[in-house]
């Protein structure tokens, strides 16, 4: 997979919010194994902006590594400085739940009723409504009748 490129702006503000991150992923004398690029790939999933520690010295093998990591992870390279490489790959968007045959949740509903003689305060009232009930005119709380399939009496008298 190509990699993601970046004007050099896009990549200093990325740099910019790098700054205080902690490594989140250490790559250890082993090398660039399977088992860390897939921890690469699920804290680029989580955090979109990691840090990565490599703990060889061997500068051409750590450039390596880098380009390596965001060619297979399709990331982009925001900066290498020592032994931290910065990258950085868009979050994707997690797929809402939708529940089939859902009812309306509880929700908290404000009740005001005005003085009688229009000087004194109002009284406000907050009220929690569950998914069966609803909210009158005057301000009470009344279960939602369940409408029947009733058919009128002219109808079946027609028939």
């Amino acid at each position: 997979m190509p990699q993601i490129n970046l004007t050099p702006t896009q990549r200093r503000e990325k740099r910019a919010d790098a700054h205080h991150l902690d490594p989140v992923v250490m790559v250890g004398g082993e090398g660039l194994t399977p088992a860390v690029v897939k921890e690469t790939d699920a804290a680029l999933n989580a955090h979109g902006l990691i840090k990565v520690r490599v703990q060889g010295d061997d500068r051409e093998a750590r450039e390596a590594m880098f380009v390596q990591l965001c060619d297979e992870l399709n990331a982009a390279p925001i900066q290498h400085i020592g032994k931290l490489l910065v990258l950085w790959r868009p979050i994707p968007e997690k797929p809402k739940a939708e529940r089939e045959n859902a009812m309306p949740g509880p929700r908290v509903v404000k009740i005001v009723k005005f003085s009688k003689s229009g000087n004194g305060r109002p009284q406000i009232n907050k009220v929690k409504v569950m998914g069966n009930e609803r909210v009158t005119q005057g301000g009470e709380i009344k279960r939602i009748k369940k409408r029947s399939k009733m058919t009128s009496v002219k109808k079946t008298a027609a028939d």
